[in-house]
C-alpha cells in the first residue's frame, strides 16, 4: 500500500511531486499562457510537444479551449461576458469554483471559434489530446501507484489535479483581480500578488500581464521576479525560444518640449504608466483640498466617493455615486479639473478614427492648457508628458 517500485522515502516522495507541479506550472505559464495565448514568444517544437504531452498527462486541459477562453477574458474583461470576473461573479466564486466556469466557458462553441485560432490542429491533437483529454490522468493515476505506492501514489496524483485549477483557475483568476497592488492603472481590476512571483510561474504578476499582454517577461519593477522568465531565458540560451515581445520601457527625454508624433507614439505606447504617473502627480494636491473640505463640513459621503472613483474612468463610477461626486465637483475646481483633464488624456489613445496630426495637435492642446491651469502639479505632470520619448 505505501511503497512502490521506487520505495521512496516520504521526502523522496514530496521532492518529485514538487518538481513535476512545477514542470506543469511552467507548462501552462510558458506554453498556454505566454506563448498559445498570447504569441510573446515561440518554442521549439521539441519543447511544444513536449509541454502539450505533460499537460494531457497531469492536467487533461487542452490547448485551445485553454487560450480561447483566456483570449475572451482579456477582450471581455470586467464584463458580464468575462468567463471569471470577481468583480461580476464575486471573489468567492471565482476562488473556490474557477474550475467550474473554466468547463462552463469550454462548453460554449461561439468562444471556441472567435478565441481558439491559431492553436495546434495537428494528427496528434485531433485524435488523442483532444477527443481522449481524460485517458493521460488516468494513465499518470495508474503510474502514480505503480511507482510510489497506492496511497502516497493516489495523494500525489490528487495534489497534481488540484494544483492548477485552484491556483489557476482560482487565485490568479480571482485573487488576480480583487487583492495586490497595482503599477498601472489599467481599465480592470487587475492586481500584483507579489513582487517575487515564484509559487505559480510568475502569473502573480497579474497587473503588469493585463497592461502588457503580449510581453514574455511578466515583471516591470526592479524588485519583482518573474520565474516564468527565468524558464523562457533558460530556453533562449538553448535556442529552445524565441522572445517575439517584451514590455517597452519608458524613456524620458528632459531636452524634449515640443509635442510630435514621436511624443504621442510614446504616450499611447505607455498609456498605462501615463494614467498612474498622472494619479500620483495629483495625489497630494487633492488630499490636501479633500481634507479642506472636511474641514468645512462637506458631506462625507460625498467625499468618501470622490475618494474612491477620483482617478477611475467615467464610466467605472456607479450610478448611485455619480451624483454624490459631481456635489464634490461644484465645491472644487481643482477636483473638478484633475477628473476632466484624466478623462480627455484617456480618451485621447481611444480616438481611432482621428489621424496622427488631429491626435498630436489634441496632445498638444492639452498640455497647453494643463500648463496653463492654476494646479501645479498637473502644470508639473503636462512638463514631464512632453518627455515621454
Amino acid at each position: 500500500m505505501f511503497t512502490g517500485i521506487l520505495n521512496l522515502p516520504w521526502w523522496g516522495d514530496l521532492l518529485v511531486l514538487l518538481v513535476a507541479v512545477q514542470i506543469t506550472i511552467a507548462a501552462v505559464t510558458v506554453y498556454l499562457h505566454r506563448c498559445q495565448a498570447h504569441r510573446a514568444l515561440d518554442v521549439h517544437p521539441i519543447v511544444s510537444h513536449f509541454f502539450r504531452a505533460w499537460l494531457w498527462f497531469t492536467t487533461g486541459m487542452i490547448t485551445k479551449e485553454w487560450a480561447a477562453i483566456h483570449r475572451k477574458h482579456h477582450a471581455k474583461c470586467e464584463t458580464e461576458d468575462d468567463p471569471h470576473s470577481p468583480q461580476i461573479l464575486g471573489i468567492n466564486k471565482v476562488l473556490w469554483t474557477g474550475v467550474v466556469l473554466y468547463v462552463k466557458e469550454s462548453h460554449k462553441p461561439e468562444t471556441m471559434e472567435r478565441y481558439g485560432h491559431g492553436t495546434p490542429d495537428d494528427w496528434i491533437e485531433r485524435n488523442l489530446y483532444t477527443p481522449l483529454n481524460k485517458w493521460g490522468i488516468l494513465i499518470t493515476l495508474s503510474a502514480n501507484i505503480l511507482l510510489f505506492g497506492a496511497i502516497p501514489g493516489f495523494l500525489m496524483w490528487g495534489v497534481q489535479m488540484l494544483w492548477i485549477p485552484f491556483w489557476a483557475a482560482g487565485v490568479i483568476n480571482g485573487l488576480g483581480h480583487w487583492w495586490g497592488y497595482r503599477n498601472f492603472t489599467t481599465g480592470d481590476a487587475s492586481t500584483n500578488m507579489t513582487p517575487i512571483a515564484a509559487w505559480i510561474g510568475g502569473e502573480e504578476l497579474h497587473n503588469n500581464h493585463h497592461a502588457y499582454p503580449t510581453s514574455a517577461k511578466f515583471s516591470i519593477r526592479w524588485y519583482e521576479f518573474d520565474l516564468g522568465w527565468m524558464y523562457i531565458r533558460i530556453l533562449s540560451a538553448l535556442g529552445l525560444a524565441t522572445v517575439r515581445k517584451t514590455a517597452p520601457k519608458v524613456k524620458l527625454d528632459p531636452s524634449r518640449f515640443e509635442v510630435d508624433a514621436q511624443t504621442l507614439q510614446a504616450v499611447i505606447a505607455h498609456r498605462y504608466d501615463v494614467l498612474t504617473r498622472y494619479g500620483r502627480s495629483m495625489k497630494g494636491a487633492c488630499a490636501t483640498e479633500m481634507a479642506t473640505l472636511r474641514a468645512k463640513g462637506h458631506d462625507s459621503q460625498a467625499l468618501k466617493a470622490i475618494r474612491k472613483w477620483l482617478h477611475h474612468d467615467a464610466l467605472d463610477v456607479p450610478a448611485e455615486h455619480r451624483e454624490k461626486v459631481l456635489q464634490v465637483f461644484a465645491s472644487s475646481p481643482l477636483l473638478h479639473t484633475t477628473w476632466s483633464m484624466r478623462q480627455e488624456l484617456a480618451r485621447l489613445w481611444e480616438r481611432s478614427t482621428l489621424n496622427t496630426d488631429q491626435l498630436v495637435s489634441q496632445l498638444k492642446d492639452w498640455c497647453e492648457r494643463a500648463e496653463k491651469s492654476e494646479v501645479k502639479p498637473l502644470a508639473e505632470f503636462s512638463r514631464s508628458l512632453r518627455c515621454y520619448a
